[in-house]
């Protein structure tokens, strides 16, 4: 059964980091396309950033939204299975409940209705 876990949210102050995990089971995340969103109190879920799948490529393409670029950095950890979003210089309008969510196909893509499969999401609040 597909399983994914979001961990390592919390609260920071403006300026800080923060690195999330997206630990998957179930499946081998190396061979799906996988996403990080997050959705504000009362706004709609968007798209952070994605990865493509690598199959047997050790440089699987990136996708980062405008607004995250240079300061996020999505990772992928074969052997632990597990997707990873570093995220720097934390400003307040970064806060909202960070989920992860997978994708069987190749390509990845910051629109979150084409992912079928979604972790529960962990919370990251940034103060100012």
């Amino acid at each position: 059964q597909l399983r994914i876990v979001e961990s390592g949210g919390g609260l920071v102050q403006a300026g800080e980091s923060l690195r999330l995990s997206c630990a998957a089971s179930g499946f081998t995340a190396q061979y799906y396309a996988m996403g990080w969103f997050r959705q504000a109190s009362g706004k709609e879920r968007e798209g952070v950033s994605c990865i493509t799948s690598g199959g047997t490529s050790n440089n699987p393409s990136t996708v980062y939204d405008d607004a995250v670029k240079g300061r996020f950095t999505i990772t992928r950890d074969t052997v632990r299975n597990t997707v990873y979003l570093q995220m720097d210089n934390l400003k307040p309008e970064d806060s909202g409940v960070y989920f992860c969510a997978a994708n069987p196909k190749y390509y990845c893509s910051l629109d979150p209705s084409t992912y079928p499969s979604w972790g529960q999401g962990t919370q990251v609040t940034v103060s100012s």
